[in-house]
């Protein structure tokens, strides 16, 4: 039991609320209730949970030194010795073979996403962490691949307003985790080299632009989707979309948001802010 509970605190299973993106482009098209969508989209979900706890595991065994010098990080299993680095690359790679498995059953489509998934964040995790702007693209890289999964899965087309949305975004929270963990821990902490080459100002700059770029993409999207509807439902959620941006950013400026996921799970605000948003949308996507 004490081997188990170490491998799935390893995996990371609160992180796995980033892998919700995964229903992003079946909810944005309107069918994600649909039979032929939702099934499809539920096991890209799964392939995506797999496949991601597999990369926490290399990049928990790539890192063990240096997590030992992190505050938070040093809790961690490998890190802390509870489990070894041969039995974790050995989980690691189970994982990834059940959601490659898991994905290519599903569409080959998906297969193929998660296998530029893996080899992505393989180089993130081994070489390329440590190389200011490129850890960023390939961490953005990886939201936005969950996000583009489920329409993949189920075959439904992706817009290209969806795309910058997605992308945008997925460069808003990475940049800002970076700024927090620069805020934080300073960039003489030891624990992520390429902090050594960012400044608070460069950073701020990044996910100031990316935040600009995801609301005016955001907006052309909604005027664009409303259809004929009497309520134009898709124009109205464009301000929760906002405020719940703009409530995030609080969090990036005062160099909280090193934990996205923390915060979507702490912040009851952001969650109610959230909730009207996907009322709104939901509304938008019954009445076209």
């Amino acid at each position: 039991m004490s081997l188990f509970g170490a491998v799935l605190r390893s995996m990371r299973p609160k992180q796995w609320t980033k892998n919700l993106l995964v229903v992003a482009a079946p909810l944005a098209a309107g069918q994600i209730a649909e039979p032929g969508v939702l099934g499809p989209t539920l096991v890209a979900f799964v392939a995506f949970c797999l496949v991601s706890s597999a990369i926490y595991l290399v990049n928990d065994c790539a890192d063990v030194q240096a997590d030992r010098l992190h505050p938070r990080k040093r809790l961690r299993p490998i890190a802390a010795g509870e489990l070894a680095v041969p039995v974790a690359l050995v989980v690691a790679a189970l994982l990834m073979a059940a959601g490659l498995v898991a994905g290519f059953l599903t569409s080959w489509e998906l297969g193929v996403l998660l296998v530029s998934y893996l080899a992505a964040q393989v180089l993130y995790s081994c070489w390329l962490k440590h190389e200011p702007v490129l850890d960023i693209t390939l961490v953005t890289s990886g939201f936005l691949m969950r996000a583009v999964a489920g329409g993949l899965a189920a075959g439904l087309p992706i817009s290209d307003w969806f795309l910058l949305v997605a992308g945008f975004g997925s460069l808003f929270i990475v940049a800002g985790k970076r700024y927090s963990e620069l805020h934080t821990l300073g960039s003489e902490a030891g624990t992520r080299r390429s902090l050594v080459r960012y400044t608070d100002t460069y950073l701020r700059f990044v996910w100031s632009i990316a935040a600009a770029a995801t609301i005016t993409a955001y907006c052309l999207w909604a005027f664009e989707n409303n259809g004929d509807s009497e309520v134009p439902w898709h124009t109205l959620s464009i301000v929760p979309f906002v405020v719940g941006l703009l409530r995030y950013a609080v969090d990036i400026d005062a160099g909280e948001a090193a934990e996205p996921e923390d915060i979507v799970w702490g912040d009851r605000l952001l969650q109610a802010i959230g909730l009207v948003w996907l009322v709104l949308l939901s509304l938008g996507v019954v009445d076209v």
